[in-house]
């Protein structure tokens, strides 16, 4: 079995848990060390509750932990980092440079020069490197994906894609928010709050879904609570090239929707539509014929969808299989490699995925600053 070490993800961290049990739920990873806080009292606590079987691989930091690990015989086969979004490249850079392999929450970095260097030096050494876009692990995903690869629905003509929610306005009163959240600190948030937290959920869910990626972009970016210095709602048009374009909105603010994250893709032959909101489930509709409802884990599915299912059809999976989906894909790419094997079945947001994702957001920032102009991601 492969093993991992957690970099963040301490007692209390929200999406720690999502990660850990990811890795673990398929017993694709043992964790075996990690850093978990920067404090060692809460350190030890999560290494005790995590039940690592060696306390002395409990790390002070990330870069003593790099040393000690890439050092042992028995060091780990990966590092999972999930910490706040400033310090994902110094982290993921060190471990790279220590031959370690990286799977990483999103965004990647908060610049596109720090992204595209960890992709550089990922290349360079030829090491894996993943980004846990939890949504595009989903069953159905594939499903859609392969199907539009096989030319099921015909040539893409528009892509429309959300993924509202409400936490930032749930938590308000009388106009304002408690800014002192890190997610609220333009410092570690990168420059935009909404489209850095779920509008690159919403463009990877593109890519993943049909294979396209962005080519240009023209964004509106918009901010409720009025104080707070960074978008909590956005808007933006999206042109594919070739004649194929799309729209994205992504909120924080929409009432009513706690996470809706949902895709809807029209061909020349026909139309595929997906919702968090009903996972199990992939709306197919030919063109002047009725609509199909595909459900996760029939038989009739294709084997690139089944095979991230785990029970049949009529019971439900969702968000924390959607995340080990990844990481189990993950990690039998690198136990294929590591037995000299090549492995041309699992797919995974790679690195490539992430530096597209910050590319995208620093052109809707570019963008809306111009005051809604065409910008190229």
């Amino acid at each position: 079995m492969l093993k991992f070490g957690m970099i963040g993800g301490g007692l209390g961290s929200y999406i720690g848990k999502f990660h850990r049990w990811g890795a673990m739920l398929d017993d694709s990873a043992e964790l075996v060390c990690g850093c978990f806080s920067r404090s060692m009292d809460k350190n030890r606590a999560t290494a005790e509750a995590y039940h690592l079987p060696d306390t002395s691989r409990v790390y002070a930091d990330f870069h003593e932990m790099a040393d000690k690990e890439s050092a042992r015989e028995d060091g780990i086969d990966f590092v999972s980092i999930m910490t706040a979004n400033d310090m994902h490249y110094e982290i993921a850079k060190c471990f790279l440079e220590h031959d370690i392999h990286v799977i990483c929450d999103k965004p990647l970095a908060l610049r596109t020069e720090e992204a595209e260097e960890l992709a550089r030096i990922a290349e360079e050494r030829g090491l894996l490197f993943g980004i846990t876009y939890s949504y595009t692990g989903y069953a159905l995903i594939r499903q859609a994906r392969e199907m539009i690869r096989a030319g099921v629905i015909g040539d893409i003509l528009h892509v429309r894609v959300q993924h509202p929610e409400d936490w930032v306005i749930s938590g308000a009163v009388d106009g304002k928010v408690d800014t002192s959240a890190w997610r609220f600190q333009p410092k570690k948030v990168g420059s935009s709050l909404c489209a850095n937290d779920l509008g690159t959920h919403a463009e990877q869910m593109v890519t993943q879904f049909t294979g396209l990626h962005v080519k240009r972009v023209l964004a509106m970016m918009d901010t409720y609570p009025r104080d707070l210095p960074l978008d909590t709602n956005v808007n933006v048009l999206m042109d594919f090239g070739g004649g194929v374009t799309g729209t994205l909105w992504a909120s924080q603010i929409a009432i009513g929707h706690e996470c809706d994250s949902g895709i809807y893709v029209i061909g020349t032959e026909g139309s595929l539509e997906w919702t968090a909101t009903d996972c199990d489930h992939l709306i197919y509709t030919p063109r002047s014929q009725p609509s199909q409802r595909l459900s996760a884990g029939a038989d009739y599915l294709l084997d690139a969808s089944t095979r991230l299912s785990r029970v049949g059809a009529g019971h439900n999976e969702g968000f924390i299989e959607a995340f080990s989906n990844i990481y189990r894909s993950f990690c039998n790419v690198l136990s294929d490699r590591k037995a000299g094997r090549e492995n041309t079945t699992d797919t995974f947001p790679t690195v490539a995925d992430g530096v597209l994702g910050v590319r995208f957001v620093d052109a809707c920032v570019r963008s809306h600053k111009a005051g809604g102009v065409w910008m190229d991601v």
